[in-house]
């Protein structure tokens, strides 16, 4: 487990009926991480949302929320916690500072300190002009602020984010990020979403869940080390047979894509990070064959989140949801 873990999870489980939603999934969240939660629909993401918010029990599996036991001291793991469900609970015919006042007393913020914690979630969430107006009469960008806002009024150790950035538009999506990575200095948070992008600008780690079991908990540098990818494209003008190249060290195999272009696969974890290029180019010169492209191919997130998930080592159907 990751060290001054915020938030951890150990061997979740949970069933409906004969169906397996969560299968024993085990992940921390240090100090300070913002980490990326992913999965298809029906990959049991919105399962294991419900349990770390206390909103659902788990069928087995611990829980815990700054060194507590969520579900031996609900109440007290709760008071660590902050959540933005994907429709924010907001009350459109009160004001924000009403709003948040009523949140604050919901986390049992002592009178004395009521203001300062409003004044100190609107300034951080970027709503200090807008406090008297009506939650129904903001746009929103400005409701999703809210939304954060009451999540961390009564500063958590961990924040879970569900979908913050569902229907901004691209000014509003690239503001949200900007306070997400500022929650992440002080907090551990667990965004889930859809969009990938977001993922790549916004968490320093990313996991992808598929049918209730983890498929990929890595790095975001880790991640940008396998959109690397393990093949070259290479351009000939007098391409050899394929013997020619297996023969090169380094190439594992060949596919055509056009008459003169090929993918060259190799071993990215056993190689340089250019692979055979060299060997391919000096072959190439020796040889003739007419070299006019080499250059690794790129792989995106949406490609590796698409391969790990629908892979055919995959839990199968019916496994989980």
């Amino acid at each position: 487990m990751a060290q001054d873990s915020l938030i951890t999870v150990e061997h979740l489980s949970r069933r409906y009926g004969e169906q397996v939603a969560v299968n024993d999934l085990s992940f921390s969240v240090a100090r300070g991480e913002v980490l990326g939660f992913l999965g298809p629909n029906g990959a049991g993401k919105s399962t294991t949302m419900q349990m770390l918010t206390g909103n659902l029990a788990p069928g087995t599996g611990r829980i815990t929320i700054n060194g507590i036991d969520l579900l031996e001291q609900p109440r007290e793991a709760k008071r660590h916690l902050g959540y933005l469900p994907e429709q924010p609970p907001l009350y459109r015919d009160l004001t924000v500072d009403e709003y948040l006042r009523l949140c604050a007393r919901l986390h049992h913020i002592p009178r004395s300190r009521l203001g300062a914690a409003v004044d100190d979630a609107k300034g951080r969430c970027g709503l200090g002009e807008v406090g008297r107006r009506l939650i129904g009469h903001l746009s929103k960008g400005y409701q999703q602020r809210v939304g954060i806002a009451q999540a961390i009024i009564h500063n958590p150790a961990v924040v879970i984010l569900d979908e913050p950035t569902v229907g901004l538009d691209p000014i509003q999506i690239r503001e949200i990020r900007h306070l997400v990575r500022e929650l992440g200095g002080e907090h551990s948070v667990i965004l889930s979403t859809h969009i990938l992008p977001e993922v790549q600008a916004t968490c320093d780690r990313v996991q992808i869940i598929q049918r209730g079991q983890l498929v990929l908990s890595d790095s975001i540098a880790g991640i940008r080390q396998r959109m690397r990818g393990g093949s070259l494209l290479l351009g000939l003008q007098h391409p050899p047979g394929e013997a020619a190249l297996l023969a090169i060290p380094g190439v594992q195999g060949v596919e055509t894509l056009e008459p003169q272009r090929l993918r060259i696969r190799y071993d990215s974890e056993a190689s340089t990070a250019q692979g055979p290029a060299e060997a391919l180019a000096q072959a190439a010169v020796e040889q003739g064959w007419g070299l006019f492209e080499l250059s690794p191919e790129q792989r995106s997130l949406e490609e590796i989140f698409v391969d790990l998930t629908t892979r055919d080592d995959a839990p199968q159907p019916g496994e989980a949801a």
